[in-house]
C-alpha cells in the first residue's frame, strides 16, 4: 500500500501570491511582486513582500513584519525563484500586511510601511488548480505543492502610482494560468 503522507521534510508552509508583468509576453519582466504569508518555518511566521518594479525605478525593496522569516525566503526559497530577491544586503522596510477580499470578487494584500504604501490586487480568476512540484523538478532541490488561483486582471500600486502591465497567459502543465495568481496552501519541501 501506498504511505499516504508525503516523504520529504516541510520547510515551510503559507502561501507565496505574486504578480509578474511583461510588455513582451513574458520574455522579459517590467515588474514583478512576490507576497508571502508564512504560517510556519524555522524563522517562524510572517509576512514578506519582495518588489522590482518601474514605481521603484528597477531597484528591488522588501517589506517584512519578521525580518528573520524574510531572510530565511531569500536564503531558502527566493534563491531558487528570482536571484535578484535574494540579495541579503538589500535593507528591510518594516511593514504591517492586511488582506481582503477573496477569489469571488477581488482580492487585495495593502502593505503598509513607514514611507509606503504598496496595494496588490489580484481578480478575474480563472478555474484553480493544485501544482504538484516534488524536489528535482524544474532543476530544484526543493519541491513545492500550492493551490493557484490565476487572474487575468491584477494591480500593483505604490504610493497610489499604478503600473501600467497587465498579468500575460501561461500554461502550467495543461492548465490555464496566468503570469499572477493568488498561491494559497503552499508548502515547500526538502527531501529526507
Amino acid at each position: 500500500m501506498t504511505s499516504p503522507v508525503d516523504p520529504n521534510n516541510v520547510l515551510m508552509t503559507g502561501e507565496n501570491s505574486f504578480i509578474r508583468f511583461s510588455a513582451d509576453g513574458g520574455k522579459t519582466q517590467t515588474d514583478r511582486a512576490s507576497h508571502w504569508r508564512v504560517l510556519w518555518c524555522p524563522a517562524g511566521a510572517g509576512h514578506a513582500l519582495f518588489m522590482m518594479s518601474t514605481l521603484t525605478g528597477g531597484a528591488v525593496k522588501i517589506w517584512s513584519d519578521n525580518p528573520p522569516v524574510a531572510r530565511w525566503l531569500q536564503k531558502e526559497i527566493e534563491s531558487l525563484l528570482y536571484p535578484a530577491f535574494a540579495d541579503a544586503k538589500t535593507p528591510l522596510g518594516p511593514a504591517v500586511f492586511t488582506r481582503s477580499g477573496g477569489i469571488d470578487t477581488r482580492a487585495a494584500e495593502l502593505v503598509t510601511a513607514k514611507d509606503s504604501d504598496i496595494l496588490l490586487t489580484w481578480g478575474d480568476f480563472l478555474a484553480p488548480f493544485v501544482l504538484t512540484m516534488p524536489p528535482g523538478s524544474g532543476g530544484r532541490p526543493i519541491g513545492v505543492f500550492s493551490t493557484f488561483f490565476p487572474a487575468r486582471a491584477a494591480r500593483m500600486a505604490l504610493n497610489g502610482r499604478a503600473t501600467t502591465g497587465t498579468p500575460y497567459a501561461e500554461k502550467r502543465g495543461d492548465r490555464d494560468s496566468t503570469s499572477a495568481c493568488l498561491a494559497w496552501s503552499e508548502t515547500w519541501v526538502r527531501p529526507r
